[in-house]
């Protein structure tokens, strides 16, 4: 660089950790080791901010959107370089999350928008795993944690469907899953699954104890890979991945109440749905199981299912004739795929009742559109939720009403697509890990498509998402359009999430299509939301059990249930 600046350098800001996008990186080739990005870098983890750089930010300011996304729409008016190569190496021990890095906002607020750099990479070398245990000795924990080493996990039922169990005994490579914790039925298998899978991974959880029942699997186990995790090895990675030979994540070892062993049901086929449905394409990732003929995932018995939490509930029903604070926030912000800014001026009261999501051509600096989109201030953990809403119809829009958390991704939506509203999106994201493990992986999630039999975007419709430990349900105007079991094709999202409804323009012209610039501004109305859930956040003014509303509770906090 001294050589092209005939002296010190004098750039505002080099990157020196980096990965360029699939096709390359738009650039100007400063020197033999240093070029100037347009855009087009992944994983800015590292770079070096140069005083006149500062000076340079700040003379830009104010800054009408987030920092980061802001910094690299600016990247014309600054002098910014990178090294040729990537200097500061991403962990090797495992696919990067890149959850350590200087700037992990860029990927959320839209700078960054690959698929393949949004999939989980790692893939277990060892497997089959099988663990079995009394109870209450971790071994939902376990489930948990062996998901978040790459492994598809089935866990806590008393068995498994008659294809996989077949498959599993006969010793063939057709199996859904490569890791099995806690099944009641391959318990009096363990010598049949020793002989079988003689280089698989054995797990023994729970306190030594001189039952007959734990005397038995322990004899069945004799000259096996096995691991014996006790109450005090059974908390941390150390053990675990030593025994399967794999680096342990970025994330604490999960902790989480034993589930115990659900009775497994029947799950309906796919000809008992009340409306056709159209696959598209999925993720690729161990947690989505592929298509496969007769497949209908695991389905716990309606006891199971209707289980709550104990605690408090929240039950509210809102028309939403005027924004209450308390129970709303007015998003500002954006993610990957996103060509808009969210903007609270963009919600709307209507006259006639509910609100208004819009979408508006204006320039933003960090975007030329902007959106419209309000989430909850509760969390809520499976329930029931419903909106009563009117989709936009302009190409490249998107109307969505989702449950959604990060950290780990996790997620449930309805979608309405401004090229096809007469056809319903349904999606499940799916990340293992308990809250703050940075397992937020997904690109395209598990959508299908289903047909509604009329426009949405022509008078209202309710739209119900049922949510609870087994299974998902959608309706449409009270009417049943589908169902996911557990692993139907993902586990059932088991974490707090937040309710959204949002209208936005997409990028991906796949999805909805081209954006129609031409017929904007264009909104989507929401003139009801009601929630019967179980409720996340202690202590919450919302969470009144048993409480109908349609405006906000004002009980005092020792009122509460």
């Amino acid at each position: 660089m001294e050589d092209a600046d005939g002296g010190i350098p004098r750039f505002d800001i080099l990157y020196v950790s980096y990965r360029e996008v699939r096709h390359g990186a738009p650039k100007e080739i400063v020197s033999k080791n240093v070029f100037r990005p347009e855009c087009g870098l992944w994983y800015l983890s590292g770079y070096v901010l140069s005083k006149k750089g500062a000076q340079s930010l700040l003379d830009l300011l104010p800054c009408p959107g987030p920092i980061d996304l802001w910094i690299n729409h600016k990247f014309r008016e600054l002098d910014v370089r990178a090294l040729r190569r990537s200097v500061i190496n991403q962990r090797r021990d495992l696919h990067s999350t890149n959850s350590y890095s200087i700037l992990p906002a860029l990927g959320w607020i839209g700078v960054l928008d690959s698929g393949e750099a949004a999939l989980f990479q790692g893939r277990p070398a060892h497997s089959p795993v099988f663990a079995f245990g009394a109870p209450g000795s971790g071994l939902s924990s376990l489930a948990i944690a062996l998901s978040m080493l790459g492994y598809r996990c089935c866990s806590d039922f008393d068995s498994i469907p008659d294809s996989e169990f077949e498959s599993l005994l006969a010793g063939r490579n057709d199996r859904v899953f490569n890791a099995y914790v806690n099944i009641g039925s391959l318990e009096s298998q363990i010598r049949v699954l020793t002989q079988r899978y003689p280089s698989a991974k054995y797990i023994m959880t729970g306190g030594v104890d001189k039952s007959t029942r734990r005397h038995a699997m322990l004899a069945a186990l004799e000259g096996a890979d096995f691991l014996h995790l006790n109450h005090e090895r059974a908390s941390s990675w150390r053990d675990l991945c030593e025994h399967l030979k794999i680096a342990p994540p970025n994330a604490r070892y999960p902790s989480v109440n034993d589930i115990g062993l659900r009775t497994r049901h029947r799950v309906p086929p796919t000809s008992e749905m009340a409306a056709p449905a159209k696959r598209l394409r999925h993720d690729l990732s161990p947690w989505i199981v592929k298509p496969r003929t007769g497949w209908t995932g695991i389905s716990a018995g309606s006891a199971e299912r209707q289980k709550l939490l104990g605690g408090l509930r929240v039950c509210f029903e809102d028309d939403l004739a005027q924004i209450w604070s308390e129970r709303w926030l007015l998003r500002n912000d954006t993610f990957p795929g996103n060509l808009g800014l969210f903007r609270p001026d963009n919600v709307t009261l209507v006259p006639s009742g509910g609100l208004s999501l819009g979408v508006i051509e204006e320039p933003l600096g960090v975007r030329n559109l902007s959106a419209a989109a309000i989430s909850s201030r509760a969390n809520f953990l499976f329930g029931r939720f419903e909106a009563t809403l009117q989709a936009a119809n302009v190409p490249g829009l998107v109307t969505g009403f989702f449950l959604h958390r990060d950290s780990p991704r996790q997620e449930i939506d309805v979608e309405i697509l401004g090229n096809r509203p007469d056809q319903l999106l349904v999606n499940v994201f799916y990340n293992p890990g308990t809250v703050g493990a940075k397992f937020d992986y997904g690109y395209r999630g598990t959508p299908i498509v289903i047909e509604l039999g009329f426009d949405a975007s022509k008078a209202l419709h309710q739209y119900t998402i049922e949510w609870d430990q087994c299974e998902i349900r959608w309706f449409v105007d009270r009417k049943l359009i589908h169902r996911r079991a557990t692993w139907d094709p993902t586990p059932i999202p088991q974490l707090p999430m937040t309710l959204h409804l949002n209208t936005w323009p997409t990028s991906s012209r796949e999805l909805a299509g081209r954006l129609a610039l031409r017929a904007l501004p264009a909104s989507a109305i929401v003139r009801r939301v009601a929630v019967d859930a179980n409720h996340a956040d202690a202590g919450s003014q919302w969470a009144v059990e048993g409480h109908h509303s349609r405006h906000p509770p004002s009980f005092a906090a020792d009122e509460l249930i």
